[in-house]
């Protein structure tokens, strides 16, 4: 047996590498939701985590290496989520983009501190970047479903990419207000405004 596979405590040493850094993961969203992003820092982190800081260092060279890390874990899981629930509604347009649309909304409040995340996405300019990137990847996730379900269609819109880059964007600035509580309406109300808005450009 290598010395990499032995194991402690009935886990290997990559095993445990590995719940050290979803620990540490875990504990940079609390802080994230209760202090913001600039409240986070290696010895709160490593707090929460009940860590001593040297496993801090053997995952991420800073907080910002450590708050993008948790950035995309998210985006991940939310993501993969949406698709799931795409792949699997029937071939129509609302129904396509109420499933992605309610599948990611009711991701973002099942836990209150993905919210909080959203909501500091925009505190960095790290951070600025990533959410850039995942709103251009909503757009072109979208455009791509547009253009398969109106497939065979004689005219579609020329400027379908540029919609769906709109919509997606002004959709988070709209969720991001909802979350900070400057936009008065239920979940079900900005969900069914949400899917309107989509489906009337015909790019989702």
């Amino acid at each position: 047996m290598s010395a990499g596979a032995r194991t402690y405590a009935g886990a290997t040493s990559a095993e445990r590498r590995t719940r050290r850094h979803a620990a540490l993961l875990e504990a940079a969203l609390d802080l994230v939701a209760q202090s913001g992003a600039g409240g986070l820092t290696v010895r709160g982190v490593c707090a929460g985590a009940r860590l001593n800081d040297r496993y801090f260092y053997e995952s991420f060279r800073s907080t910002d290496d450590l708050l993008l890390a948790v950035f995309d874990h998210e985006v991940a899981k939310a993501s993969a989520a949406m698709l799931t629930a795409i792949a699997e509604s029937p071939p129509d347009p609302v129904q396509r983009a109420r499933a992605a649309i309610g599948t990611g909304l009711q991701h973002l409040t099942a836990d209150p501190r993905r919210g909080s995340l959203l909501i500091e996405s925009q505190a960095t300019d790290a951070l600025r970047a990533r959410r850039r990137g995942l709103i251009t990847m909503l757009a072109q996730v979208m455009t791509e479903q547009g253009r398969a379900l109106l497939a065979g269609q004689e005219s579609l819109d020329p400027d379908m990419d540029l919609a769906a880059l709109t919509l997606v964007a002004g959709g988070f600035d709209l969720v991001t207000g909802w979350l900070r509580g400057e936009v008065d309406v239920t979940g079900e109300h900005l969900e069914d405004f949400l899917v309107t808005m989509v489906t009337a450009r015909r790019v989702g």
